[in-house]
């Protein structure tokens, strides 16, 4: 009765996606929300706990200088990554969103504003935020976003996820990130390291923020560990598909 009327309530409420539980020894993390309950909205944050593929996503504000390494190493290392972008960066940038089309990466809808999405409930509102922004890049690449959702901020509620359901779109949280986003207080190569390799796991939905100096350096070095590790790279489209 206890967690009917909690997940009742998760309809009406706001809620910040967040994580617990993380072991350290490849245990996957758990949400605040379940994976079962999730899903029925095609939202994920995680992939299968006896699968080890690694699924990496980058959320993409604005451009800090690091994109274009980036996408280098995703090249060199022959690693394809979703892209969730925001109005700002396909105006600022086209050039970049073109590259990341034009190689393979997925680009998925991270809104046109940016909005505390939980507080939006108007269906029209709501599917502006998503249609503005995958408009802006069919304009720039040719094609439309691919139908992946990002919440800003991994604000959302229940009636969000249904909204981003019926608009055609799966939304994707994540089950591993880190505070990397300021840029006057980038983390150190090692303290990176250390965090996004010691929390790893079967399935994990990594999110780094393309804005971080820090992340641009050490991905390629982050890439080999993975791979050294027994891990994979596959693709949103991957995931959603078992």
């Amino acid at each position: 009765m206890v967690h009917a009327i909690s997940l009742l309530c998760s309809v009406f409420l706001s809620m910040n996606w967040g994580l617990g539980g993380f072991g350290g020894d490849g245990r996957q993390p758990v949400g605040n929300a379940p994976a079962e309950h999730l899903r029925q909205y095609d939202a994920v944050y995680l992939g299968n706990a006896e699968d080890k593929t690694i699924y990496l996503t980058f959320d993409a504000g604005y451009e800090d200088g690091h994109m274009a390494k980036i996408l280098d190493v995703l090249k060199e290392k022959e690693v394809k990554a979703a892209f969730f972008i925001v109005g700002h960066y396909v105006e600022s940038e086209p050039d970049l969103v073109r590259r990341m089309a034009a190689e393979g990466h997925i680009i998925g809808n991270h809104t046109k504003n940016h909005p505390d999405m939980s507080k939006i409930s108007d269906p029209a509102a709501f599917k502006k935020e998503l249609d503005s922004l995958d408009e802006m890049v069919k304009q720039v690449t040719g094609q439309g976003t691919a139908k992946y959702y990002r919440p800003p901020a991994g604000k959302y509620t229940d009636q969000n996820l249904k909204l981003a359901q019926k608009c055609g779109y799966k939304t994707v949280f994540w089950s591993l990130a880190y505070v990397d986003w300021y840029k006057d207080r980038q983390p150190t190569h090692e303290h990176a390291l250390e965090k996004l390799t010691t929390r790893i796991h079967p399935g994990a939905v990594v999110l780094l923020h393309s804005t971080s100096k820090t992340n641009a350096e050490i991905l390629g070095i982050l890439i080999d560990k993975y791979r050294e590790m027994g891990y994979t790279f596959g693709t949103l489209d991957g995931l959603f598909a078992k």
